[in-house]
């Protein structure tokens, strides 16, 4: 098996080599019978750069249909055995929270997110799954284990990453387990991941996601891009609410044991996009533009002023 993909690994790059030098000599020779000047050293390069991602495309579809062949295979696909639900699903909202948020999380529920049967009925109906998300303790089964066990018996709208440990160094980490676990479990459209101190207006989100339909590798949020202490960053989505396309997070999926994590989990996901061929939406009505009291008198980050003294995405 290594050996027969290692054989189609060669014989692609080689391929893929030829295909560089052919290009760029017809390139030369449509210049030179124009009477332009040789092709410049950074068009060279941006023109090897744009093949060295077409390869790199055709490599992941290999390591992917590898995969399949193997079993590897996310478990939605195994478990439908080609058969599709009833509902496409549209989205996976993972709620990011933690230890001692049970106020937020209850909040959450009363304001935006459904309990009980309306849970399912919203994944029926507008084919949105929204789920808390949280990791173990590192003392495995202590007491903070137990109520989530606890919370979770009663309420069961939880994803608990067995794997990984719940601190705050660790998520970035736990961000990424959140959308490797999703793409496991739904094959979904979009998959977005939220803070739970803030509001979502599914409806709304529901209708800004279908109209982004069209486009395969799509990444949305409030974008930040500039410098740090006179250093630039790269463009990502703030923390506090983005959205990533199947295409995406299938990408994260496939190269999880590779992909670094930084110290905040939006930094981390914008890094892995760099050199992708993504369609970036700055969404304005991801940013926060200021706080207030939410239901039970907790802080919730502003997207647009709601009625009752919470915030809502619009």
């Amino acid at each position: 098996m290594f050996a027969t993909m290692a054989t189609v690994y060669v014989s692609l790059r080689r391929w893929t080599d030829a295909e560089n030098r052919v290009y760029l000599i017809e390139e030369l020779d449509k210049r030179n019978g124009q009477g332009q000047s040789a092709i410049s050293v950074d068009e060279t390069l941006k023109i090897i750069n744009c093949r060295e991602q077409q390869k790199k495309l055709s490599e992941l579809e290999m390591d992917l249909a590898a995969a399949r062949q193997e079993g590897f295979v996310p478990k939605h696909l195994s478990k439908n055995d080609g058969i599709h639900s009833k509902k496409k699903i549209l989205g996976v909202i993972g709620i990011i929270t933690t230890f001692g948020r049970k106020k937020n999380r209850d909040a959450i529920r009363k304001a935006w997110m459904p309990t009980g049967a309306a849970v399912e009925k919203l994944a029926d109906e507008k084919g949105i799954i929204v789920r808390f998300v949280i990791g173990r303790s590192a003392n495995r089964g202590d007491s903070l284990d137990r109520e989530i066990d606890n919370e979770n018996s009663h309420t069961n709208d939880f994803i608990i990453l067995d794997g990984q440990v719940e601190a705050p160094e660790e998520h970035p980490k736990k961000m990424k387990s959140f959308f490797v676990h999703a793409v496991e479990n739904w094959d979904a459209e979009f998959y977005a991941k939220v803070n739970d101190d803030v509001y979502v207006n599914i409806d709304a989100l529901g209708a800004m996601l279908t109209s982004h339909l069209d486009k395969p590798r799509v990444y949305i949020g409030c974008m930040k891009s500039g410098e740090v202490l006179s250093e630039p960053y790269f463009r990502h989505a703030s923390g506090e609410m983005y959205v990533m396309s199947r295409a995406l997070a299938q990408f994260i999926w496939i190269n999880k044991s590779i992909l670094r994590t930084y110290a905040h989990d939006d930094v981390s996901a914008g890094s892995w996009f760099i050199g992708l061929d993504v369609k970036y939406i700055d969404e304005g009505k991801f940013c926060c533009t200021s706080s207030s009291s939410g239901p039970q008198g907790l802080p919730f980050h502003a997207m647009i002023p709601f009625s009752s003294g919470g915030f809502l995405l619009k």
